[in-house]
């Protein structure tokens, strides 16, 4: 063991030595100092300090509060002149420590108004073509007035209040500020037009069928709503210009909506009068579908709904709903409407999945709807938490898909003769699993839309990918045999061409979703395909899967922030994502690895000719230093072709007598001494630091997979070096083998380089063949 330390120990003096060499050598020319630039610092410089509201530890700090919003609402629906009419009383209470001196509410249907600043954001020019619908929209038509039109604001006692109303934004200016602990109610009374959400892409709305001369109504934002109050934000009064969706705060709402008797509606919240708007038929569908776990039970048919459609009637129902800790409320009305349940179970709980649709919807509807919503409610709270609330709806609409808690609008039409091609079946199934998931994410786990549209939109992207590709393994009848869900975000190389775009044209994921260019890929698609990548690659799943739902658990039902997500993710693993939040969060990087050389060394006892210049610049010879092992480049001047094929202890005796003498006989029965040794250098191109998977291809058909971890990179970004020590002969190298990583340029990922043809090429052969 002496020996084995003096070995050590020389060696390591000879490498002090030699930076104490280098350093004298950059005496004369030293460079400027500069700050830390490490991708892998910690991010203190852009996370707010932790505070008694919101822990270092990514969970609800001690003193974390949020408010509460409840309203009791009468709506009714005048269908003739799609209009919505409505009363509402709010009451509001102050949980946070501060006195409120006045109160912001939301008027989102303003950016529909005569006079709404929403077109007026972004700047254009002449298209050089237009469809009919959009150019008519832009200049020939006069603009739609779809905003509020306010007949008053009161306080409890029946009194005017004042308010100001700023595009989206109310602010009522109570008499005396709320103060901490305590609760105003105040009452609205509103109507507006509804649009039509097929020609201006409306989040709600109504679609008319020219056919049968009846709408299908799905509203939502339909009344005026309560601001955020945040230890956060402040108030969270934000203009809601048309791309950032809402911050809203948790409250209880009894809701009474007045239609049509004749139409058939759901809506958020458990119906109070089934009873009375259902009936004695339509009672017994209901409880049978409350016992039936396999397939949808119709509650309206197709044949009733047509009825429906020819014999408009005149008179008008009531349906009463109550719902509890909700953000929000949305519902669904017409007399066109198929209707059908089944019941799922969650956890210890039967969930009723439920899916409204007109005829023109099926058979895609009546096949796919209910059953894609089941299958979400599984895998959602298979990886977060059971769902909470009783039942979960799919509404028909065209091009639509927007979210509210328990019910949705999605897309997904045949033809008029009932064909349809794959796209348009998985378009509807994905799109059906989005927006039932968004139930979690923001419905439940309550971020804020309006700023962080990735938190939502990108969580929700990410779980919808595990989902699909559960909703495959669990009915492969609709699946093409041996074939994967065919998701459309998600796998790593669907994000190359966005982030491998136009640097002018790509924004940081963290960014507001009014000022991104392209927010599908930015803050659907980025996210999601980055949270992949962390279960997959980073992480693995056990980890992730673990730390996804600690945080999902910690803010069911709260209002979290990005930093609340990444330390929670960091808290939950044990696991340092810096770097991962930095490069994928907040930059535009790209990832991009690759092979920049290879070179192959065999062990000589005789030194190398950077040790023969070591020891002539100390004056030194062999005799002074320990028994030393080198290894020769293949094709240097050191190199001599005895060394090939040579065993390690064949070609250095120095190695040869190391091992006798300081390993047991039996110990040398067990090594396995390599015959080649290669040096690979692999480059960085890209910003973003990421593992470093290498397939290594050997000339006897075998072949193995090295992970490195993304840390490799924290000490040089550009490139890094690995010796691979091996019995066989190295013939190929493949970086990101499985395109796990998101690189965007595979070119330079193997070695040999492959050599494709290019364009040009490929032309020249062209013209010869002619």
């Amino acid at each position: 063991m002496k020996r084995i330390t003096y070995l050590f120990s020389a060696v390591f003096m000879l490498f002090a030595t030699g930076l104490v060499a280098q350093e004298a050598e950059e005496k004369e020319e030293r460079k400027p100092g500069h700050v830390n630039q490490s991708r892998f610092k910690q991010l203190y410089e852009e996370f707010s300090t932790p505070n008694t509201y919101r822990s270092a530890s990514g969970a609800p700090g001690p003193d974390y509060y949020q408010q509460q919003a409840d309203y009791k609402m009468n709506i009714r629906l005048d269908d003739e002149n799609a209009r919505i009419y409505g009363e509402e009383t709010i009451t509001y209470f102050n949980n946070s420590p501060d006195d409120l001196e006045f109160l912001w509410v939301q008027l989102d249907q303003n950016v529909r108004a005569k006079d709404s600043k929403s077109p007026l954001r972004n700047g254009n020019g002449v298209s050089f073509a237009y469809t009919a619908g959009n150019f008519a929209q832009t200049y020939v038509t006069e603009p739609f007035d779809g905003g509020f039109n306010i007949d008053y604001v009161k306080d409890a006692k029946g009194s005017s209040l004042s308010y100001t109303i700023n595009q989206t934004m109310m602010r009522i200016n109570i008499p005396q500020p709320l103060k901490s602990g305590e609760n105003v109610s105040f009452s609205i009374k509103w109507w507006y037009n509804i649009p039509d959400h097929t020609v201006n892409r409306a989040r709600s709305g109504f679609e008319y069928f020219p056919a049968d001369g009846n709408r299908a109504y799905v509203i939502a934002q339909f009344f005026p709503r309560m601001a955020v109050y945040s230890d956060v934000e402040g108030w969270q009064n934000h203009q809601f210009w048309g791309s950032g969706e809402f911050a809203l705060p948790f409250g209880n709402y009894e809701v009474d909506i007045t239609v049509p008797s004749d139409h058939v509606l759901d809506a958020t919240g458990v119906l109070q009068n089934r009873k009375e708007v259902f009936s004695r038929e339509m009672m017994k569908r209901y409880n049978q579908a409350k016992k039936t776990y396999d397939k949808p039970v119709l509650i309206v048919n197709q044949a009733e709904a047509e009825a429906a459609e020819k014999n408009k009637s005149t008179k008008t129902k009531t349906w009463k709903f109550v719902a509890n800790n909700v953000r929000d409320f949305g519902f669904a009305s017409s007399r066109k409407f198929i209707w059908d349940m089944m019941a799922v179970k969650i956890g210890n709980r039967d969930v009723m999945a439920v899916s409204m649709y007109p005829k023109e919807g099926n058979p895609l509807w009546e096949d796919y709807s209910t059953v894609a919503v089941a299958s979400t409610l599984k895998s959602y709270s298979d990886h977060t938490f059971d769902y909470p609330y009783h039942k979960a709806i799919s509404v028909h609409a065209k091009n639509q898909g927007m979210e509210y808690p328990m019910i949705c609008w999605n897309y997904g039409r045949p033809n008029p003769d009932g064909t349809y091609s794959d796209r348009v079946k998985y378009g509807m199934i994905s799109v059906i699993i989005h927006e039932v998931g968004h139930n979690f994410f923001p419905m439940i786990v309550n971020s804020d839309e309006r700023q962080w549209g990735w938190m939502d939109e990108g969580l929700d992207t990410f779980m919808q990918y595990i989902a699909e590709q559960e909703f495959g393994e669990a009915y492969p009848e609709i699946i093409a045999p041996n074939e994967k869900y065919p998701s459309r975000r998600g796998e790593p190389a669907k994000i190359v061409p966005y982030m491998s775009g136009d640097q002018d044209y790509i924004a940081p994921i963290m960014s507001n979703p009014e000022n991104v260019y392209s927010l599908g890929p930015n803050a659907y698609g980025k996210p999601a395909t980055a949270l992949n990548i962390l279960r997959e690659t980073v992480m693995g799943r056990e980890l992730f899967d673990h730390a996804f739902k600690t945080y999902s658990q910690r803010w069911k039902f709260k209002h979290p922030t990005p930093e609340d997500f990444f330390r929670t993710m960091e808290d939950a693993s044990a696991v340092d994502l810096d770097w991962f939040w930095r490069g994928w969060f907040y930059t535009t990087d790209y990832v991009d690895i690759g092979v920049k050389g290879v070179k192959k060394y065999y062990v000589s006892s005789e030194p190398n000719a950077q040790m023969k210049e070591y020891m002539e610049a100390r004056n030194l010879t062999l005799n002074d230093l320990p028994p030393l092992v080198f290894l020769a480049e293949e094709g240097s001047e050191d190199f001599n072709e005895s060394l090939k094929g040579k065993s390690p202890t064949e070609a250095s005796a120095n190695l040869k007598e190391f091992m006798m003498d300081n390993m047991t006989a039996e110990e040398r029965a067990q090594v396995k001494e390599p015959k080649y040794f290669y040096e690979i250098t692999f480059d960085k191109p890209g910003g973003i630091p990421m593992p470093l998977i290498v397939e290594l291809t050997y000339a006897d058909g075998t072949s193995e997979i090295k992970r490195f971890p993304p840390e490799i990179w924290r000490k040089n970004d550009a490139e890094v070096r690995r010796v691979v020590a091996s019995q066989k002969e190295l013939v190929g190298i493949v970086v990101d083998p499985k395109l796990e990583t998101a690189d965007i340029d595979t070119t330079n990922n193997s070695w040999p380089k492959e050599e494709k043809e290019s364009d040009f090429d490929k032309f020249k052969e062209g013209v010869k063949g002619k």
